[in-house]
């Protein structure tokens, strides 16, 4: 091949077409990766430092809130045993207190205590005296004894003061003379006629009552009559006289102690 100048010249030509074409096609595209590449590195590289600078200012701060945890913690620490000191000596005033007030009862109610054991052996003994009471009248009770105490409270139906009766007059519901309210009369044994009529007649009298009378026993009166007339009890029976001696009793007991235990706080 022989080299002349339009050779040369036609080489050159060549040349500089490869380069522009490998320049254009081949090494362009080449750069340009190289760019976006080197683009995102930079821009991980700027990233990763962001990311070390928050991560170093993060550091910090919890440092930081660490060591002012701390000190809250150990200021919390001192409160708390403070007000544990106090609430612990407050606690202990006030036991000791309690204490003080329960050693200045403890006299009084060992005195009471007392009282109510006597209490409860005299109510025994009144109990225990009524049924022995009770047993006994009930062992001479009868017929003869019941006569005595109808008699007695037709006697005593014949004495009534004047306002007496009015007051039980009333309470039948006598305001003009005649009444239908019903006289019922109870007794331990049967009453015979006479008896009967004897009771209306004084009842009659007495109290201006005309009945109707009903009548029936009841055993546990021992001897003796029980009247309901309206909302009063004309009683002259055993069984409630015994009752009656037994509230009397239990009632003057209860007066003597107050008075007693009165007087022995006063003499102390």
């Amino acid at each position: 091949m022989e080299l002349n100048s339009s050779t040369f010249i036609l080489e050159i030509i060549n040349f500089l077409i490869l380069v522009w074409i490998l320049k254009r096609f081949f090494y362009k595209p080449v750069l340009d990766v190289i760019a976006r590449r080197k683009a995102d590195i930079e821009e991980t590289v700027a990233k990763a430092q962001t990311l070390q600078s928050d991560a170093e200012n993060l550091e910090h701060q919890y440092e930081s809130r660490l060591a002012d945890w701390e000190q809250e913690k150990k200021v919390a620490q001192r409160k708390l045993a403070d007000e544990i000191q106090q609430q612990r000596e407050q606690q202990l005033a006030a036991l000791e207190s309690d204490l003080d007030v329960e050693r200045e009862k403890e006299g009084v109610l060992i005195q009471r205590k007392l009282e109510n054991e006597r209490q409860q052996i005299v109510e025994t003994a009144l109990v225990q005296g009524a049924q022995f009471a009770s047993h006994l009248v009930s062992n001479v009770a009868g017929p003869e004894l019941e006569q005595g105490l109808v008699k007695l409270l037709l006697d005593e139906l014949k004495k009534l003061p004047a306002d007496q009766r009015d007051q039980l007059s009333a309470a039948n519901g006598k305001k003009t003379g005649t009444s239908a309210d019903k006289v019922t009369v109870t007794s331990a044994y049967p009453l015979d006629q006479t008896t009967r009529q004897t009771l209306e007649r004084v009842c009659s009298e007495s109290l201006s009552t005309h009945g109707p009378f009903h009548y029936q026993q009841d055993p546990a009166l021992l001897a003796g009559l029980r009247i309901n007339l309206g909302s009063w009890v004309l009683a002259t029976n055993l069984q409630d006289e015994l009752k009656g001696f037994t509230e009397i009793k239990q009632k003057s007991f209860a007066e003597f102690e107050q008075q007693g235990f009165t007087s022995f706080k006063h003499d102390r």
